[in-house]
């Protein structure tokens, strides 16, 4: 179990939650054919509710923030689960994700788009997830805040980074410290419009959609590219980049350094929420003060463990193994110009006080 400092909980953000069904076959997907499920299981889902779960698993505070109704089966599942929450009542329910997994661990999901959010839904949901980030009275606001996943229709591309600035705003000096997962444009609206993340924590794909370096997998088949595009956000204001690499590991890139983790394979039951693990592991890491190759350790370590669980199921922190995880400083070097074919694709960010 968790034994961290006091430094207030972890706040995560799902604006676009679901109830992810995960079905497991006994075969191989056959397209178009009538098979039998192996095994079924229904998790509460969305990435900050993942990551929400992961660190309540392994006794560390968190509480996720979401939209929904009393009645909707995520949020039910979450107050059966034990999970701590915050939702918001918005008249509909919430959207249903499919996922089917094969026994070599090949995942294929389905996910819908979830119910529209108006202006004045997005506002509530923003003010709750600041409110939830002051703690009760008496107490230090949380440590961090996580903005994850993806935006559901009628949210705009920047909302990050609207919640980023109201976050600063708010606390001012004493701000929880912000992570951002997500992809597409919530992500580079967050970037564009200067959210300047503590920590980002994109994949190969996302890394190269955000700088616009080469391609995701060749940034997933070469670190030390991977690694140089990372620092290229660091520079323009984001305090750390955690890449998760597929089979190749997970780097971390700070002003202070590179490292690459990896770890001998495990035999994968379901990727599903394995990146979401990883971030959890990571927060737990720094949240007990450990140093940054530490924590990409126990972020790596974490999404091993998740990867070989089924379904959507979270390791806690004893089922993970830090000690498998090797982790290797990377000298930076500039990015090669045949590599940025399409520009950068963030602006440098102003300061924030």
């Amino acid at each position: 179990m968790y034994a961290g400092t006091n430094r207030g909980a972890i706040v995560t953000l799902t604006a676009n939650p679901s109830l992810d069904r995960t079905i497991e076959l006994s075969g191989v997907l056959l397209r178009g054919a009538v098979q039998r499920a192996a095994g079924v299981h229904e998790e509460p889902g969305g990435k900050g509710v993942n990551v929400c779960r992961a660190l309540a698993a392994s006794g560390v505070p968190a509480v996720a923030v979401l939209p929904g109704d009393n009645a909707d089966p995520v949020i039910q599942a979450l107050r059966t689960t034990g999970i701590a929450h915050r939702n918001l009542p918005i008249g509909s329910p919430l959207r249903a994700n499919l996922t089917l997994t094969e026994p070599d661990g090949t995942t294929t999901k389905v996910n819908l788009p979830g119910p529209e959010l108006g202006a004045a839904v997005q506002e509530s949901l923003l003010a709750l997830a600041i409110d939830a980030c002051g703690g009760p009275e008496g107490t230090n606001p949380a440590g961090w805040l996580v903005l994850a996943g993806s935006l559901p229709p009628g949210v705009p591309a920047d909302y990050y980074a609207v919640v980023a600035h109201a976050l600063r705003a708010r606390f001012n000096a004493a701000a929880p410290l912000l992570a951002i997962d997500s992809s597409g444009p919530p992500l580079l609206g967050a970037l564009l419009h200067d959210a300047a993340p503590d920590l980002l924590k994109p994949n190969g794909e996302e890394l190269s959609e955000v700088t616009g370096v080469a391609t995701g997998d060749a940034l997933e088949a070469d670190p030390s590219l991977a690694a140089g595009a990372a620092m290229t956000l660091v520079e323009r204001g984001v305090g750390a980049v955690l890449a998760t690499l597929g089979a190749r590991g997970a780097l971390l890139v700070t002003a202070g350094g590179a490292w690459l983790a990896t770890r001998p394979p495990v035999t994968p039951k379901s990727t599903v929420g394995a990146g979401d693990s990883s971030l959890a592991g990571y927060l737990l890491a720094h949240t007990e003060g450990r140093t940054p190759p530490e924590c990409l350790r126990q972020a790596v370590a974490h999404g091993a463990a998740a990867a070989s669980l089924p379904g959507t199921t979270v390791p806690s922190l004893d089922q993970t193994d830090p000690g498998a995880v090797t982790v290797t400083p990377l000298e930076l070097h500039p990015v090669p110009a045949s590599s940025t074919g399409r520009g950068p694709a963030t602006p440098t960010p102003k300061e924030h006080s």
